[in-house]
């Protein structure tokens, strides 16, 4: 995948949000692919494509994008070598997780486990922290920040998703 090439203007691809109507093409994507607003990349069917998207926005595995001809295509989360932090303490986790976005990592958060980005210095840390550590091959989907956004990484999706300050009174 390469990025920074003007796109042709009948390849590019943006969100929507109706209901599928036919089977869509697929792309598999990393996390730090689905980040970027800008991004040359090839559909499962080899066809070429540019994707431009809303300078911040995140795609997540499961979404859906359309080609200004129509068509639609499903975004798939790829596997990424990971590291799977465990414990059954919930306190250490919480350390763990604390220590982990301290450094502005993106962390996906699940029952009795962390998932983070392959790093030694990282796996050292946590591992000091109390927890076992298992490299692991999965899709990655890092928490958002608490304001609908990712510090490191640009905005959660969809944007007209509510941020923190913008919840309906009660």
């Amino acid at each position: 995948l390469r990025a920074g090439h003007e796109p042709a203007h009948d390849t590019a691809l943006f969100l929507v949000l109706a209901p599928m109507t036919e089977a869509p093409d697929t792309v598999r994507l990393s996390f730090d692919a689905r980040s970027k607003s800008r991004l040359l990349l090839r559909l499962d069917s080899g066809e070429q494509a540019a994707l431009l998207v809303e300078r911040g926005r995140l795609l997540r595995g499961g979404d859906r994008v359309r080609t200004q001809d129509g068509r639609e295509v499903l975004i798939i989360a790829a596997e990424e070598s990971l590291l799977e932090a465990r414990s059954d303490d919930p306190v250490a986790i919480a350390r763990a997780a604390f220590h982990l976005g301290n450094r502005h990592v993106a962390v996906q958060v699940m029952a009795n486990c962390l998932r983070f980005s392959n790093d030694h210095v990282l796996e050292e840390m946590v591992k000091g922290l109390g927890l076992e550590v298992a490299a692991v091959r999965a899709p990655f989907e890092p928490e958002g920040g608490a304001y609908g956004h990712h510090h490191a990484h640009g905005s959660q999706l969809p944007s007209i998703r509510p941020k923190i300050h913008e919840f309906p009174a009660r």
